[in-house]
């Protein structure tokens, strides 16, 4: 049965999410990376999976206007959250977990997820890589950026110390790759990474195969 954890583990620390990713997180220069190297092409339909408050999700429709966007996350109070901050905004939002998607076969062009797969514990991190491999049409596109194996000592040292919070450990100890692989899909590409106060993260792009 699949466990779900809060975005900061607890419904009343959702307030500090916005204001922690903004400043400690650096979390605008990031996301416009990942939105610049997800090559979204007009009207494509793009799913931005634990959207948690919609900045991304947002960022997304903002850069494209004529995408069809839709942000998904289990947890309601966030949800809320997001709609107060796109009213006028054509963006579709949904609840739903990330280990059983509700979307049909083969419905989406790009499946885009920013810190939200470190929130799954093991099993469900390989369902979810099931589940969006399922929902990507052919030749559609995975972007995740999320906790990664460090690249040098500040991050290794700092990842000792992270690996505790929520389920980070599988990110931490590289194994993201492989679920991702594991799920169906082709070579998988760390595009980038980045070093943040909380540890290292890495943006990795994957194409669903023919």
């Amino acid at each position: 049965m699949s466990r779900y954890i809060r975005a900061l583990s607890f419904k009343w620390l959702t307030p500090l999410y916005d204001p922690l990713l903004k400043w400690v997180m650096r979390e605008e220069t990031f996301k416009r990376r990942l939105i610049e190297l997800a090559n979204i092409q007009p009207h494509m339909k793009i799913l931005d999976l634990g959207c948690g408050t919609g900045t991304l999700t947002l960022l997304l429709k903002q850069a494209h206007p004529t995408a069809k966007v839709t942000g998904m996350d289990g947890d309601s109070q966030v949800l809320d959250i997001a709609r107060d901050k796109s009213r006028g905004t054509d963006i579709q939002w949904d609840e739903g977990l990330a280990t059983s998607l509700p979307y049909p076969d083969s419905a989406l062009e790009r499946v885009i997820t920013s810190l939200a797969i470190h929130h799954l514990v093991t099993d469900d991190k390989r369902q979810a890589f099931k589940e969006i491999f399922r929902v990507l049409k052919p030749r559609g596109e995975l972007y995740i950026l999320d906790f990664g194996a460090p690249h040098i000592p500040l991050t290794r040292f700092m990842a000792t110390y992270m690996r505790r919070l929520e389920e980070t450990a599988d990110n931490f100890d590289g194994l993201i790759p492989r679920f991702i692989a594991e799920a169906g899909f082709g070579e998988v590409k760390e595009a980038q990474h980045f070093v943040t106060l909380f540890g290292p993260l890495s943006l990795w792009r994957t194409v669903k195969g023919d």
